[in-house]
């Protein structure tokens, strides 16, 4: 007596000539459909979300979906199938050292009539050639870890708390809340357990979130340090001068000092990136501008200047 035959095209409805992003967009419209957490307490649309998923895993892998359709014509030949002529003594080594895999006890007698049989030990049985199963796992698969970009403004990054941000998922869009720690820096990663994607009887996967710091109008990043530009009047940098710069927790005054050239440097601590003992500092960088134009007085008065200095810029 012959098992039910699984026709994987049709359970996705998409022809067998379907390329591999026609399989995708198919599943991932199934997905959202049949999905349980959508379907609470529905029966069917938990078989169906299996039967997707068993479907998926076959054809969108070349080598799968080609070993599959090798069935040739026996796939017409109505519901009840047999192997094919040359299948039998045949086994798939599927549960072997491939990792994580799918939940192959979810699988349909179909599934285990063609790949299924267990695994060969000593003389008994053979292998089908190259173990194209080997993700296949009796155990529950765990679902496929996702990795995410997240934008953060540098005061975001700096000050931490809560987040909400809104993902794209294949059931469609959901809203997270995510608490940032303080001082984040660009590339971390946040950890979002059970997140990722779903999984038919076994753990959904995590969401990854690598963090991306936005521009600032302000600042630059160096490392953990930030980087601001401080421009000075002439005058400024020669008598020095006390002025307020803005920092990530607001202004601060400080004490430029008399004789300050541009490229000059000076260090507000503990007002950068990072947290604890690597917490990073601001910087900030002296440029002197010089006035494009000037009255007639301020030019008398830079003729003076020029005059009595015996200052040589080139030495």
């Amino acid at each position: 007596m012959g098992v039910e035959y699984k026709d994987y095209y049709k359970l996705l409805g998409i022809s067998r000539s379907a390329t591999k992003d026609e399989i995708g967009r198919a599943y991932k419209k199934l997905a959202r459909k049949y999905h349980p957490d959508l379907n609470p307490g529905n029966k069917d649309a938990e078989e169906k979300f299996k039967d997707i998923n068993e479907a998926h895993e076959v054809l969108k892998d070349p080598e799968k979906r080609k070993l599959y359709d090798q069935l040739g014509p026996n796939w017409q030949h109505g519901q009840n199938f047999q192997q094919p002529p040359g299948f039998e003594g045949f086994n798939f080594n599927y549960g072997g050292g491939g990792g994580g895999g799918f939940d192959a006890a979810s699988f349909s007698d179909f599934f285990e009539t063609l790949f299924g049989g267990g695994r060969s030990s000593g003389g008994q049985g053979q292998n089908f050639g190259p173990d194209p199963f080997g993700n296949f796992s009796r155990k529950a698969r765990r679902g496929r870890d996702i990795e995410s970009e997240l934008g953060l403004t540098l005061e975001e990054a700096y000050h931490g708390g809560r987040k909400t941000i809104s993902l794209n998922t294949t059931m469609g869009q959901k809203a997270l809340e995510v608490n940032i720690p303080a001082g984040i820096k660009e590339g971390a990663r946040i950890r979002l357990a059970g997140q990722g994607d779903p999984s038919v009887g076994g753990q959904a996967g995590d969401l990854y979130l690598r963090i991306k710091l936005l521009p600032h109008q302000n600042f630059a990043v160096e490392q953990n340090n930030l980087l601001y530009d401080l421009n000075l009047a002439p005058w400024e940098a020669a008598l020095g001068a006390k002025l307020r710069v803005p920092t990530l927790d607001g202004e601060v005054e400080i004490s430029v000092p008399a004789g300050s050239s541009t490229g000059k440097k000076l260090r507000i601590r503990g007002r950068g990136l990072g947290s604890g003992d690597n917490k990073g500092d601001e910087y900030v960088r002296i440029s002197v501008r010089v006035p494009e134009s000037s009255t007639d007085e301020e030019k008398k008065l830079w003729e003076q200047l020029a005059e009595v200095s015996n200052f040589n810029a080139r030495q």
